[in-house]
């Protein structure tokens, strides 16, 4: 090998791919999160499209 021709080797596969992990673990933890939230519902929304008048 000269000092020329040189690439990411194994070090820079490892970083990639423990991004990729991380990202992947992130997202499905976030997805678990985003499931927990309940949206309060009240029926004042639904009165107030009842009663506007229409274009």
């Amino acid at each position: 090998m000269d000092a020329s021709s040189y690439g990411p080797g194994l070090l820079g596969f490892l970083v990639v791919a423990a991004i990729g992990v991380a990202l992947f673990l992130l997202l499905k933890n976030m997805n678990k999160q985003m499931r927990k939230i309940q949206v309060p519902h009240d029926g004042r929304e639904d009165e107030r499209r009842g009663n506007e008048p229409e274009a």
